[in-house]
């Protein structure tokens, strides 16, 4: 199989490009190359996907296409560009593009109602959900019998540089206080919904090689929060007190749900977004999909942050300072 991966340079594009190349495929990325490189093996076209002329540099055709755009603009000028030229196509879209992310929506399958869709002209990360339904429309009507979509679940995994899963391998690894202590969470309802970019990766061109089509929810299980950070915390073989602080208290110390500066990754607001934690992936298990242990996932991700190196700029979770701090706070508080 000749794959096109649109993208292919950083995490889903890389571990998508490795997973095909490892089944005996041809892979070529188009991507600007400034997220990164493509891994050994593939081949790699630069190319600025807002503009049409941006695919000149794509020769040939291809038996599939994978695509993980977020801009709708970036999916309709590739589908033009690439018109005649592929046999079908595969979109990544996200669990966000549902309208119900509460908990009515707990166990939602794909049938349930989506966000408006976006039309703008200039996509901005706000219209994230809104955008990627506008690009799961364009490409069903560019290959109504030749699509898959993919809506995919938090992504989790080495080379995750939003940090939202290495925060919690790496802290427990590297304590910031002599005393070993960690702060987290204390929602005892939460749960969290992920998969490995390599399980997900492996599905896709699995699907890409059968020909498989339709619209899948494509995550693992909804697990709960304290069995996730207890999973991070047996790989990284902590063994000191936890300093377990609610959701009021982490608001009013302005420490962020989910991701970003000043944040705890993997705590959503709860109940208030379990139907994203939660959503039905029935469906894509029945056509192939299979998810490692989460211990397999913690184990390699701190393998790669430690590689990485701990001093690299984050993009979620608390400094080492910080967070020493805000437990020093609440122990004074007892």
């Amino acid at each position: 199989m000749r794959l096109l991966i649109l993208g292919g340079t950083a995490f889903l594009g890389r571990a998508t490009a490795r997973a095909a190349l490892d089944a005996g495929h041809e892979v070529v990325c188009l991507a600007r190359g400034a997220s990164g490189s493509v891994v050994d093996g593939a081949e790699l076209v630069r190319g600025e996907r807002s503009t049409p002329d941006g695919y000149d540099g794509l020769i040939g055709e291809f038996d599939a296409v994978v695509d993980v755009a977020r801009d709708p603009l970036h999916v309709r000028t590739a589908l033009e560009a690439l018109s005649g030229r592929a046999d079908r196509w595969l979109f990544v879209s996200t669990i966000n593009v549902y309208e119900q992310v509460g908990p009515e929506a707990i166990g939602a399958d794909e049938s349930a109602a989506l966000l408006e869709a976006w039309d703008g002209d200039d996509w901005t990360p706000e219209q994230y959900g809104a955008g990627k339904v506008t690009c799961e429309r364009l490409v069903a009507q560019a290959f109504p019998e030749a699509h898959l979509i993919a809506r995919a679940g938090l992504l989790a995994g080495p080379e995750d540089t939003t940090d939202r899963t290495g925060y919690w391998s790496l802290r427990f690894a590297h304590p910031s206080r002599p005393d070993d202590k960690v702060l987290v969470p204390h929602v005892p309802d939460a749960k969290v919904q992920l998969i490995d970019v390599r399980d997900l990766a492996k599905w896709l061109v699995r699907c890409a090689q059968d020909g498989t089509t339709g619209v899948f929810n494509a995550t693992g299980p909804s697990v709960p929060l304290h069995a996730v950070l207890t999973t991070a915390r047996r790989v990284a073989g902590h063994t000191a007190d936890l300093v377990a602080v609610p959701p009021d208290w982490l608001q009013a110390h302005a420490v962020s749900p989910w991701m970003g500066e000043r944040s705890l990754p993997l705590w959503v607001p709860w109940p208030e977004l379990a139907g994203m934690m939660s959503v039905d992936a029935g469906a894509a298990r029945q056509v192939g999909l299979e998810v490692r242990p989460l211990a397999d996932t913690f184990t390699d991700t701190l393998a790669w942050e430690l590689q990485a190196g701990p001093g690299r700029p984050r993009n979620a979770g608390l400094s080492p300072a910080d967070e020493a701090d805000l437990i020093t706070t609440r122990l004074r508080e007892r």
